[in-house]
């Protein structure tokens, strides 16, 4: 990247009061020191403990979402890594947001869409009788995890939780979820 192209990147991290931001393969090691790096600069600003745990269990949550279900393709002839995405943490007004993006299966689309759109609808109690539901629910066979993350995040957040899905190509998907805390 040259100089001024890098100038320019800082002063847009920079107006969007961005704490953190990377984009590239995320690796266990990776999720866990760039944890650690927000959490610090999180105990720094002296915010409340729950706070910290939220913006920092949120992060945790998109991070690991990016490693588990990225999918990997050709860009301009250069493979993606199944495990590369974007994570940002920013500050807009009171609240921390926790933003990531990460490519998806066409086929995978429907599926989360109509996943999100439900638990946008909902209100506190009703995210709380269907995470209940869910962790009721025995993990279907080869499933990475409960199918909890989403909704723990949509019970934290103080918003609906905003995403997009923008078409790549006929094969891909570029999927982007935003949390607002």
């Amino acid at each position: 990247m040259k100089g001024n192209e890098l100038f320019n990147l800082q002063e847009l991290l920079s107006r969007q009061k961005l704490l953190i931001c990377f984009s590239g393969p995320f690796s266990h090691s990776v999720i866990e020191e760039l944890g650690k790096a927000v959490r610090n600069h999180l105990e720094n600003e002296r915010i409340e403990k729950s706070a910290i745990m939220d913006v920092f269990s949120v992060y945790v949550e998109q991070a690991q979402n990016v490693r588990n279900y990225t999918t990997s393709r050709e860009t301009l002839g250069r493979p993606i890594p199944a495990n590369s995405g974007i994570v940002v943490i920013g500050k807009e007004d009171d609240h921390y947001v926790v933003s990531s993006g990460n490519l998806v299966e066409a086929d995978d689309v429907p599926g989360l869409s109509a996943m999100l759109e439900k638990l946008r609808g909902l209100d506190k109690a009703g995210l709380k009788a269907v995470y209940k539901e869910q962790s009721r629910k025995p993990r279907e066979a080869g499933a990475s995890g409960a199918g909890l993350g989403l909704i723990d995040m949509a019970r934290k957040a103080t918003r609906p939780l905003e995403y997009s899905l923008r078409a790549v190509d006929d094969a891909y998907y570029f999927f982007s979820l935003e949390v607002q805390l």
